[in-house]
């Protein structure tokens, strides 16, 4: 059975649903499984025969080795379904030319990749507080800077046994984004704004994830916490499935033969999204290269170029909000990997950045790394042009952070000369970012004025798409959320709703 451990170290060994229900470690530490099973190219190619759901089974039982096969087989079809996604095909790739090829990830209920994962991350939770015998009532605390906040509401909203608290930065979202959160429904969701950036946000919430004294307040009242970012192992495992997906329906698409190498190119903030991918590697995806792309936070390229981490340096707030991030929390579990599970030297790191605002690996590590990955970033003005051009090339609208992926391939094929078939991962609708897709699209003068949900109109009828439902007469809901707190409120407001 596949037993997870802490990358800080404390060497008990626990299930995928321990691990799931805990989301992060005692020690403030991410769950890693201590192997990694391996897929034959036979079982990949198998693959490209079955449904999405099909794959998801496949692929997850081979981490979640304590859940049952029927009891996956639940959970996959309770998120992946026509119900919740617009697309029959769950994520679907589509060719953009010979070389290029999106993979649309942004079909679930709140038009953002998030979905794929936290749409079936509740259903593992419960699953997981029944099998170790869990009686509390688990308070799933999240820390968004857009997506992931809507996406675990949508998912977690009227869950028996559960409470949700999300916490956002104020000024640090969509008017789209904002109002996916504030007029959320559900017994059982409250939702705060914070004043500061995602950065103070996710802080916040690592504080309060290892108050001791606030867990054992928790637990005499049968209260638990548990994560939906990324952090937590639940959320992570689901989005290694679309990596193999992609993978087989090229195959399918006659775009590649089973064996050949692709590269994945992921706009990446926190590195959730683009580890999910490194672990379908590790398990034999062929992999040329991840191209990992920032916006103009690119704390990410300097790192993957230089080894040098150092978050000392200025936030920028771009037109790719959801990846306005400079602590990327899941380089931790990158880090773990690549010095083969040296609990020691990753806590050290994490002590120095949290200390000091920086810290820097070893060239034997940055080696490993560069046989991996390849990064580069896209400032704002690119990454509108990027937009414009590939809807005049292709008739093709690309949302902002799709669009800083885009720029930052072209870039890497301008610097390496490398034609390996490559699929672009899009994070989310252009719907939901309309403002910024449709200046670079119609022009700053033809927007002036008009607000987010007149723009959505605008955007439907002028390049002829339809209106995702789930963003659809949002302004005209009731706003439900409303209160907001100091960065050095957020426990107050937690205890206070919960206590």
């Amino acid at each position: 059975m596949t037993i997870y451990e802490s990358t800080r170290g404390g060497k008990e060994g626990i299930t995928s649903a321990e691990a799931i229900k805990r989301g992060i470690a005692p020690n403030g530490g991410l769950y890693v499984p201590q192997q990694i099973k391996e897929l034959t190219l036979e079982k990949i190619t198998d693959l490209v025969n079955m449904s999405y759901s099909q794959r998801a089974v496949s692929i997850l039982k081979l981490f979640l080795e304590d859940y049952t096969e029927e009891e996956l087989t639940d959970c996959v079809n309770k998120a992946y379904n026509t119900t919740s996604f617009s697309n029959s095909d769950i994520a679907s790739v589509k060719s953009i030319n010979d070389s290029m090829h999106i993979l649309e990830l942004w079909h679930g209920p709140t038009c953002a990749f998030k979905d794929m994962a936290l749409q079936i991350l509740p259903h593992f939770l419960v699953k997981a507080m029944e099998k170790t015998g869990e009686k509390s009532e688990v308070v799933i605390l999240v820390a968004t800077s857009g997506d992931t906040g809507k996406a675990a509401l949508e998912g977690f909203a009227d869950v028996d046994g559960t409470q949700i608290m999300v916490f956002y930065p104020v000024d640090g979202v969509s008017e789209v984004q904002k109002y996916q959160m504030i007029t959320q429904t559900g017994k059982n969701v409250n939702v705060f704004g914070v004043k500061g950036n995602f950065d103070d946000t996710q802080s916040g919430v690592k504080k309060i994830f290892t108050d001791q004294d606030l867990k054992k307040e928790m637990e005499a009242r049968g209260l638990k916490f548990s994560s939906a970012n990324s952090i937590n192992w639940g959320r992570l495992v689901p989005q290694i499935v679309y990596y193999f997906s992609a993978y087989a329906d090229l195959i399918k698409l006659n775009r590649i033969k089973a064996g050949d190498k692709i590269n994945f190119v992921v706009p990446t903030g926190n590195f959730g999204n683009i580890l999910a991918g490194f672990y379908a590697k590790l398990m034999g995806l062929p992999v040329n290269m991840f191209i990992c792309a920032s916006n103009d936070n690119n704390i990410l390229t300097d790192f993957i170029r230089t080894g040098s981490y150092d978050k000392r340096r200025e936030f920028v707030k771009t037109v790719s909000p959801s990846m306005d991030i400079l602590i990327s929390s899941n380089l931790e579990r990158l880090l773990y990997e690549l010095t083969e599970h040296d609990d020691k030297e990753v806590s050290q790191w994490m002590n120095q950045l949290n200390e000091f605002g920086h810290y820097k690996i070893g060239k034997n590590i940055l080696n490993e790394i560069h046989k991996h990955f390849w990064a580069g970033w896209s400032n704002q003005d690119e990454t509108l042009k990027t937009i414009e051009c590939v809807y005049s090339d292709y008739n093709y609208v690309l949302d902002t952070h799709t669009a800083v992926a885009v720029d930052v391939y072209d870039k890497y094929v301008i610097t390496t000369g490398d034609l390996t078939p490559s699929v672009v991962l899009s994070t989310a609708s252009p719907f939901k970012f309309n403002t910024s897709v449709c200046k670079a699209l119609f022009g700053a003068e033809k927007i002036a004025d008009k607000s987010e949900f007149e723009l959505l109109e605008l955007l439907s009828k002028e390049c002829n798409l339809p209106i995702p439902a789930g963003l659809k007469d949002l302004n005209e809901k009731t706003v439900l959320h409303n209160t907001v707190c100091e960065k050095y409120e957020m426990k107050t407001v937690v205890t206070k709703n919960l206590l």
